[in-house]
């Protein structure tokens, strides 16, 4: 009995403007982007029919871990007993 393969489609990436403008964005764009549920992303005009969404960062999230050996200089279970009285 020959076994039949089934192609694997490549994924759409491609969607439509509903009637209340939003739009469902493939999966696989996200993920080549690096963009994830959550992220914030600005909105762009680049031309006619050209729409850009970029990812803004949270200035927060890229300054942890920025100031490496801090916590080695500080005594923060101290400065965590202070707020407790």
């Amino acid at each position: 009995m020959a076994s039949k393969v089934k192609a694997v489609a490549k994924p759409s990436r491609t969607t439509r403007v509903s009637s209340k403008n939003q739009v469902t964005l493939p999966v696989a764009v996200l993920a080549e982007a690096h963009v994830q549920a959550g992220d914030n992303v600005r909105v762009e005009s680049d031309g006619d029919g050209k729409i850009v969404l970029v990812r803004e960062n949270d200035p927060v999230e890229d300054a942890i871990g920025s100031m490496p050996g801090l916590s080695a200089a500080t005594n923060l279970e101290a400065l965590r007993d202070e707020w407790e009285r």
